[in-house]
């Protein structure tokens, strides 16, 4: 277990190192001067090339990657050219706001989809199950901006029972978790329905049915706890996923969490901020991606023994 444990670490630092080499390079290759837009047209060459100078964009690109990492090895992202604050601290601020929106989509994907999953695998010909079926593909291939402007056409401008855009109260979570969590919803529907089915069709239960165990006995003390193993890490993967992915929606609602912040950096040329953002949002990835790998593990122990652990 110490040396799966210690090889999941080091893949992922690696991969942390990754996000953050590929951000620097990138956030460089985009056109625009960040001076020029701090400062402005009427900023004269003198005044360009002292703000340059003071965050560093003069020096070579191989001397600004070493010194980034350097800085990022003691948390030190730099400053923010747009905000003037420390780029971290500015980015840690805005981290509650995603964070809210993350886990409410992560509950309401949760609670939708698992009743709904086990529905429809328990009677797959029922017109009930088929319909779930068919409604879990469709919202599965729906884009998440293109559900958040169909939700605020309909519940903000037309029956203006929900706010548009704001973080000042519960009821503007709504549309943004749903937004955010609807194709997952119909995604992990979908993986229930599968896994269930999967289970139900194993040696096991047969067996079980011929020794006369009651079959709420078999598929709640067997099958659904099964089912769950594989499942239960998927759910873990959301969080990440929820919270890289809420870029688009953040944008869409005015949210003010790290991926709107992210987008207005970038169309400023703030790279500092840009780096710091893409930075957490890795971590968060990697840290919880590690978290449901050893919880796998520790319920399945066959992986890590298929691990070479």
């Amino acid at each position: 277990m110490a040396g799966y444990l210690a090889r999941r670490v080091a893949q992922s630092v690696l991969v942390i190192w990754g996000a953050l080499t590929i951000v620097f390079v990138v956030v460089r290759v985009i056109p625009g001067d960040p001076a020029a837009l701090l400062l402005g047209p009427t900023a004269t060459r003198e005044q360009l090339a002292r703000t340059r100078a003071s965050f560093g964009l003069d020096r070579p690109l191989p001397e600004q990657y070493v010194s980034y990492l350097l800085d990022v090895a003691r948390l030190d992202f730099g400053e923010s050219v747009r905000l003037g604050g420390p780029a971290m601290s500015e980015v840690l601020q805005r981290l509650p706001a995603t964070l809210s929106l993350a886990f409410a989509a992560l509950a309401l994907t949760v609670l939708v989809s698992f009743p709904l999953g086990v529905l429809a695998a328990r009677r797959p010909h029922h017109v009930g199950g088929r319909l779930i079926s068919v409604l879990s593909l469709a919202g599965q291939g729906m884009p998440q901006f293109w559900v958040g402007i169909m939700l605020i056409l309909l519940f903000s401008a037309t029956l203006r029972w929900l706010p548009a855009s704001g973080f000042t109260s519960l009821q503007g979570l709504i549309m943004p978790a749903i937004a955010l969590s609807l194709p997952f919803i119909g995604w992990l529907i979908r993986s229930v329905r599968s896994g269930v089915i999967d289970e139900l069709g194993k040696d096991y239960v047969r067996t079980a049915t011929a020794k006369g165990l009651l079959d709420g006995t078999i598929f709640y003390g067997h099958v659904l706890r099964n089912t769950l193993i594989p499942v239960t890490t998927v759910v873990g993967l959301l969080l990440g996923i929820f919270i890289g992915n809420a870029v688009i929606v953040e944008v869409v609602f005015a949210w003010p969490g790290v991926g709107r912040m992210l987008v207005d950096a970038i169309e400023y040329r703030d790279y500092s901020v840009v780096q710091a953002a893409v930075a957490v949002i890795t971590v968060v990835y990697v840290v919880l991606n590690l978290a449901v790998d050893v919880l796998y593990t520790y319920l399945d122990p066959r992986v890590r023994f298929q691990e070479g652990g």
